[in-house]
C-alpha cells in the first residue's frame, strides 16, 4: 500500500528548471550536430518539455534501458531494451533522464553508447538525488536536487503509477521502502 504524503516540487518550480536547461542546451549545442535521446518512459514527459525550450535543429530518438523491475531500489543490472534507431557516430548526444539516482544506470549507458563513437555524450536529468549514489558520477544539466526521498509525478512512477502527476510529490508506502 502506498499514499502520497506531501508535493516536494511545484509544477511552477519544474517549468523554471525546465526553462533553465533548454536555454543553457541551446547556448551550448549552437552548430553542433545533436541526437536527444529520452530515456523511456520516465524521461517522456521531462523530454516533452524540454525540447520544445532547445532551439536548435536535433534528431529526436528512444531508448528504454530497465534497472528497477516494479521495485524501489536499483537492481544494478542494466537492460537495453528498446535502442536507439539512429547512428549516432560523430553526433552530439544528449541523454534525457528523468532522474540520477545510485548512478550506475547512467554509467552503464554512456560506456555503452560511448563505444559507438559519438562525437560526445553528455546527460541531462530532471532530477538529481546524489545521496543515493553507488558510483561517482554526475550529470551534466541537472534540473533540480532532491532529497532522499521516494518520488512520483512528473513522469517518475512507482511500479508504473504516478507518472502523471503534473507536480513531485513523495511517496509513502508501507514498510518505509524508498
Amino acid at each position: 500500500m502506498e499514499k502520497i504524503t506531501e508535493v516536494m516540487i511545484t509544477r511552477e518550480e519544474i517549468a523554471e528548471a525546465v526553462d533553465r536547461l533548454g536555454k543553457q542546451i541551446t547556448k551550448d549545442y549552437a552548430d553542433k550536430d545533436l541526437v536527444v535521446i529520452g530515456i523511456l518512459k520516465g524521461a517522456s514527459v521531462f523530454l516533452a518539455d524540454l525540447i520544445r525550450k532547445i532551439e536548435v535543429p536535433m534528431i529526436l530518438d528512444f531508448m528504454q534501458v530497465s534497472s528497477y523491475y516494479n521495485g524501489t531500489k536499483s537492481t544494478g543490472n542494466v537492460q537495453i531494451r528498446k535502442d536507439v534507431d539512429n547512428d549516432i557516430r560523430g553526433k552530439d548526444v544528449l541523454i534525457v533522464e528523468d532522474i540520477i539516482d545510485s548512478g550506475v544506470t547512467m554509467q552503464c549507458l554512456i560506456r555503452e553508447l560511448g563505444a559507438r563513437e559519438p562525437k560526445s555524450v553528455k546527460v541531462v536529468a530532471a532530477f538529481d538525488k546524489p545521496s543515493r549514489r553507488k558510483v561517482d558520477y554526475s550529470a551534466d544539466y541537472i534540473g533540480i536536487e532532491v532529497p532522499d526521498e521516494f518520488i512520483v509525478g512528473y513522469g517518475l512512477d512507482y511500479a508504473g503509477k504516478y507518472r502523471n502527476l503534473p507536480d513531485v510529490c513523495v511517496l509513502e508506502l508501507d514498510g518505509g521502502d524508498k
